[in-house]
């Protein structure tokens, strides 16, 4: 029986354009009066640190192979906005000093001669990795197509050439042509045949469209797709296995799906299908169980399928893609988070678009839902170093975090709060829309228990702010209910930026012991938050015009009516890694 090491690549992109007005841009929006626009300065001022991006213009990805991180992700040679796509390539050792190398793939054909759009890679049995993609062809058919590396010797991947029997998937039977793309890893099943998903919809029903292949070459489509959902156009669908807590494994390890064909190792997994929402830039995923000999995925009951759904991340994050990273056995996730300054704004900065930190992912020991985490690698930029014990901060009171440049940064905190029987009764009907309780109740509204939390890039003058915060509801006599924050309202005097507030419910037992923790990634315009050790997880794209660089401070503060002490503060100044200059 052949086995099969699937590792993932996958880019994507969307652009989020404002003008007098905010207005959110359908994805692949070309500007043919902004292509020859080539940036000939670039605006370091607000340039993340130590998230990755290229030198410059619009970006928005990973496989292993050979020792190393393969990062391919769609980039506009000519300008920071959507357009002259090409798949641009870096590589890493430790996923955090990146080297760029030359173009992988590039519109060179007639099945793609419009555009190289998105994709992910397989490794085959025989060590050869393959990319599959989405390519546009002279009718604007999204098609999908294969290609392979020219020097297998070569670890880095250089170059890629594009079977003549390219396009190896085409919109028939019924597919609809402008609405097909983002093929997935694909995975080998029991019976022989190769599997794969492209993303779809008919109507206003998003589907994982399924195909077959016994060679890798020649794919048919299954009579019904892998799943479905009413929710609009499924983008960049991932498929992957996660252990389960209980079994032979440590259920934070990743699943190869090389390890399915032990029947032993297929018992002690589920499957996380994850689907991007072309109408509303979210995500969500559920987990469930994948039935191999009928090719069906049943959601558990317990997860909405649905735009209520669990989300990676419930801010600015999309397109995202995991990979099994046989280095150290775990899957990682990325994700791309666009910019919601201007376009004027994209073009006088010149760049535009971030991937998130990559992030390790497993599915928690309770099973109700996936935990994610900065890779460990991250950890070796910490540099100075301040720490805050046992400080107590009562309601309207806040302290400033000193000693350390905050303006990149790594902050790791936990509170401890002293009485619960002051939190605030909780409406059911909140439950479906915490974006709208953080609006409605934001961190400058009084509580009970919270809002208390961080100010993070804050002006001296607490003018310029953007709040990541916690509060605390009673559901009833014996539970509460938890709401994690991002509000950048406050973030930037600049009135035409985006700021929406971002918030998910945290699922913890903060009766337990009164504790939650939080960490916090700080990067210039960006604040990455991890909430109960990466139970929920909010990124925020800021643009600060005081708060920046040695006048960006850090503040902790509490506007609760019960008093929270901070147990334990840890914060670094996190140093600039190599990140892509050309090798």
């Amino acid at each position: 029986m052949a086995t099969a090491r699937a590792r993932a690549a996958l880019v994507f992109v969307a652009l989020l354009q404002m003008a007098e007005v905010v207005v959110v841009r359908a994805s692949h929006v070309v500007y043919p009066e902004l292509q020859s626009l080539e940036a000939k300065h670039v605006d370091g001022k607000l340039r993340t640190g130590y998230h990755f991006q290229p030198p410059k213009h619009w970006i928005n990805g990973p496989m292993y192979y050979k020792g190393l991180y393969h990062l391919f992700y769609q980039y506009n040679p000519k300008g920071a906005v959507w357009g002259n796509i090409e798949w641009a390539h870096s590589v890493s050792t430790d996923l955090i000093d990146w080297t760029a190398l030359e173009p992988g793939i590039y519109p060179s054909k007639t099945f793609d001669e419009k555009g190289c759009w998105s994709g992910s890679a397989t490794v085959l049995p025989s060590g050869v990795p393959v990319i599959m993609y989405t390519g546009i062809d002279p009718d604007e058919r999204q098609v999908q197509n294969v290609a392979y590396p020219v020097n297998l010797s070569d670890p880095y991947l250089r170059e890629w050439y594009k079977p003549d029997y390219n396009p190896i998937i085409k919109p028939d039977g019924g597919i609809n042509a402008s609405a097909f793309r983002d093929p997935t890893t694909a995975w080998y099943g029991p019976d022989g045949h190769w599997r794969l998903l492209v993303g779809s919809k008919v109507n206003m029903k998003g589907l994982a469209v399924l195909y077959r292949s016994r060679d890798f070459k020649k794919w048919v489509k299954a009579h019904h797709p892998l799943h479905s959902a009413h929710t609009g156009m499924w983008e960049c669908p991932d498929f992957f296995p996660v252990a389960v807590a209980g079994g032979s494994r440590h259920y934070r390890r990743g699943v190869d799906t090389a390890e399915l064909h032990d029947a032993a190792v297929a018992e002690e997994v589920k499957y996380v299908l994850k689907v991007s929402l072309d109408l509303t830039r979210y995500e969500y995923y559920t987990v469930g169980w994948y039935d191999h000999a009928t090719d069906r995925y049943v959601p558990d009951a317990a997860f909405p399928d649905n735009d209520y759904g669990l989300r990676y991340d419930y801010g600015d994050f999309y397109a995202s893609k995991s990979f099994y990273d046989p280095a150290k056995r775990r899957r990682i996730v990325w994700g791309w988070a666009n910019e919601s300054d201007t376009v004027p704004d994209d073009r006088r900065k010149g760049w535009a678009g971030i991937q998130a930190i990559p992030r390790k992912l497993w599915l928690s020991a309770d099973g109700k839902q996936l935990v994610q985490w900065p890779v460990e690698e991250l950890e070796a930029l910490r540099a100075k170093h301040v720490n805050v014990t046992d400080k107590v901060i009562k309601k309207g009171n806040y302290f400033e975090v000193t000693g350390f440049k905050s303006v990149q940064s790594d902050v790791d905190m936990a509170f401890a709060i002293k009485d619960l029987s002051k939190a605030e009764e909780f409406d059911p009907a909140w439950r479906t829309d915490a974006e709208a309780l953080c609006k409605k109740l934001g961190s400058d509204v009084d509580g009970g228990v919270g809002p208390f939390g961080l100010w993070a890039l804050a002006s001296g003058d607490l003018k310029e702010r953007t709040a990541v915060f916690f509060r605390v509801f009673k559901a009833n006599d014996s539970s509460h209910v938890v709401l994690m924050c991002n509000d950048p309202t406050r973030s930037s005097y600049e009135s035409k930026i985006y700021r929406p507030t971002f918030a998910g419910f945290v699922d913890v037992d903060i009766a337990k012991n009164k504790q939650i923790a939080l960490r916090t990634l700080i990067d210039h315009s960006v604040v990455e938050s991890f909430g109960a050790r990466g139970k929920t997880c909010i990124l925020t794209r800021v643009y600060p015009r005081k708060a920046v660089g040695d006048d960006a401070h850090l503040f902790v503060f509490n506007n609760g009516e019960s008093d929270v002490k901070v147990t334990n503060l840890d914060a670094w100044e996190m140093k600039t890694p190599k990140m892509n200059a050309e090798e």
